[in-house]
């Protein structure tokens, strides 16, 4: 199980199933209000999002940890598996079904919380605030709305990796890669260039996350619109557009995979890849010779932030175990629960001042740590820049706009005007 995974494809369904209920209202059986005062009592349902297999027995001793502190409480696990994740709660949240506390990312909360469905912690849980990092807080608010709809969870990121070697044979400083867009593509036409055409520094065309940290303008302040073709948005096209042309981005990169890319760059075809402590252990042991070559370093960025991926704990507004449901979400997300998981698995905590730990910040030699003191310094001022709003067709959408102007089928502004046009189409029906 990849644990920095993101929503999964149906998520589409859920925002069309959870916002049918919005002409219910959603009040009954909430209490009529965001309230989450009273006694912590009573059974609480908790979800999960495919994690029992592997981390039993650490959710068992939460559970009992919780249960001890609070004997009037007791605590009903279910694991849901990760394939029909988002249908399963579609069905529940349409069959008032719905757990007391669930494992939600910030856009499979989206939907939930329109249709009321998602307890405002703001309101009812403010006090806890100050507890979390500022960008993983505000990692679980609304567009349109007011509040924030789901305790931060665990956090991931992920360093890049570039080999060293061919920064060395390209005429680059293999000690300097590049930190902003602006070097990065001056570095990969060198790249290109000096190796025939036959080394490209990227296997990937730009995601929403690449408009995002080259500092594109992904919607508009209210949220109801995107302007991801705004004139930045067309200069990193028109860059990405020129890469392609000068064999800079790799050949196959408008059809590549995640998969295929880490295996380009095992292959010593392309310098730089984003990857994990798990890949870093799979280039000792297959590619042993791009392994003693490997540099790491943060993904470039124009705005001095990394993009964090977040997992969330939501309360079921129509809980009617709200002050224990409450309660249950904060204690398996506070800085000795979070510091706990983080030990059993590479994820990072959400909590402030966790990431100052040694745990964190002390390299002793291992693969798994220098990424993951790399990645948890990134983290600390990292935002999650991938819209709550933009749903997988919509991702479709942009990646089939990137392609053709990427391949000159197309100019970047009109395939840009016509993404964002679909978009927002997309965003008013859906």
């Amino acid at each position: 199980m990849r644990i920095s995974r993101r929503a999964a494809a149906a998520t589409a369904v859920l925002v069309t199933s959870a916002l049918a209920l919005t002409a219910c209202g959603s009040s009954e059986g909430s209490g009529g209000s965001d309230s989450a005062s009273g006694k912590v009592e009573g059974q609480v349902t908790f979800q999960t999002w495919n994690l029992k297999a592997n981390f039993k027995n650490y959710f068992e001793g939460v559970i009992a940890d919780f249960e001890k502190k609070y004997p009037d409480a007791k605590v009903k696990w279910v694991d849901q598996p990760a394939e029909g994740y988002p249908e399963k709660l579609s069905a529940d949240a349409a069959g008032g079904t719905l757990p007391d506390v669930v494992n939600v990312s910030p856009d499979l909360a989206y939907p939930l919380a329109k249709a009321g469905l998602a307890l405002d912690l703001e309101k009812a849980a403010g006090k806890y605030r100050g507890e979390y990092l500022d960008g993983a807080w505000r990692s679980n608010r609304m567009p349109g709305m007011p509040g924030v709809y789901a305790f931060p969870w665990y956090l991931n990121t992920g360093p890049t990796f570039y080999n060293k070697e061919l920064f060395t044979k390209a005429g680059l400083d293999p000690a300097k890669p590049p930190t902003s867009y602006d070097q990065l593509f001056k570095d990969a036409v060198t790249m290109a260039k000096k190796s025939g055409r036959k080394i490209a520094m990227l296997a990937g065309t730009p995601s929403v996350e690449d408009f995002g940290r080259y500092g594109v303008r992904l919607m508009n302040a209210q949220g109801t619109e995107f302007t991801f073709n705004e004139p930045k948005g067309v200069e990193l096209l028109r860059h990405y557009k020129d890469l392609y042309a000068a064999g800079a981005l790799d050949s196959q990169a408008l059809t590549a995979q995640a998969e295929s890319a880490g295996r380009k760059f095992q292959q010593q075809s392309v310098a730089m890849n984003p990857g994990s402590a798990h890949d870093l252990e799979n280039f000792k042991k297959e590619a042993p010779s791009l392994y003693r070559h490997i540099g790491i370093t943060d993904a470039v960025n124009n705005t001095g932030k990394a993009n964090m991926y977040v997992q969330g704990l939501m309360v079921n507004a129509q809980s009617k175990v709200k002050p224990a449901a409450v309660a249950f979400a904060h204690f398996v997300t506070d800085k000795k629960s979070q510091m706990a998981f983080a030990k059993e698995v590479t994820i990072f905590p959400s909590t402030k001042g966790s990431l100052d730990d040694p745990y964190f910040t002390k390299e002793d030699g291992t693969d798994a740590t220098r990424v993951r003191v790399a990645s948890a310094k990134s983290l600390k001022t990292a935002v999650n820049y991938t819209p709550v709003l933009l749903s997988d067709q919509m991702k479709t959408v942009l990646r089939n706009a990137v392609a053709k102007a990427v391949q000159s089928k197309q100019s970047p502004q009109a395939a840009l005007d016509g993404a964002v046009a679909a978009c927002n189409r997309l965003l008013k029906t859906g």
